[in-house]
């Protein structure tokens, strides 16, 4: 779902961290990442559709640790690592968190499927000719995931899913991708 190989080719260094905090302070002189910021940074406006600027919301609210409604520089870089380093297992277990939208610890075919729907929507948004059965894919994720058939899937079953099976890998990991975004926008200095 929204997969993109990452570009080996390229490092974030030292160099870049110094330059993402100049632009951060720059940027956000109060010390604060808001959400409509943090969706500009990844060109979600008032023309993107509304799956776009649903999907931001869920994964700010993923990134805002002490549900303070922004981001601080620390919650950002720690962000920023996760996308851009983090292990496997660390991005699944940011992907449940971005699925678990009430914040309880298990998912439901709602929660599921909404996030589904919304990727969905985004993939398909440059090529409406493709279609993509929301329905039958949350059906599949279940049926391979939900070992206890309780109709709710837990971070382990989530991950022991992902783990075993390459297609609910792409289905359930989420990427936003920013790797080239944020070398770009540090190569590109006022």
């Amino acid at each position: 779902m929204g997969q993109r190989p990452s570009n080996l080719d390229k490092e974030v260094t030292l160099q870049h961290m110094q330059e993402l905090y100049r632009k951060f302070a720059s940027d956000c002189p109060s010390g604060n990442l808001h959400l409509h910021e943090f969706k500009k940074i990844f060109g979600i406006n008032s023309k993107s559709t509304e799956e776009e600027s649903a999907y931001m919301d869920n994964v700010f609210r993923s990134f805002d640790t002490n549900h303070d409604g922004h981001l601080d520089f620390m919650e950002y870089v720690a962000a920023i690592h996760l996308v851009l380093r983090g292990k496997l297992e660390d991005k699944l277990r940011w992907s449940f968190k971005v699925y678990d939208r009430n914040g309880n610890g298990c998912l439901d075919r709602q929660e599921v499927r909404h996030i589904v729907k919304i990727i969905t929507k985004i993939k398909t948004h440059d090529n409406p000719d493709v279609s993509l059965d929301v329905d039958g894919i949350c059906d599949r994720i279940f049926d391979s995931v939900d070992k206890n058939k309780d109709s709710q899937i837990t971070l382990e079953e989530f991950m022991e899913g992902a783990e075993k099976d390459p297609w609910v890998l792409e289905q359930l990991k989420l990427d936003i991708g920013p790797c080239d975004w944020f070398i770009d926008r540090n190569e590109k200095k006022p």
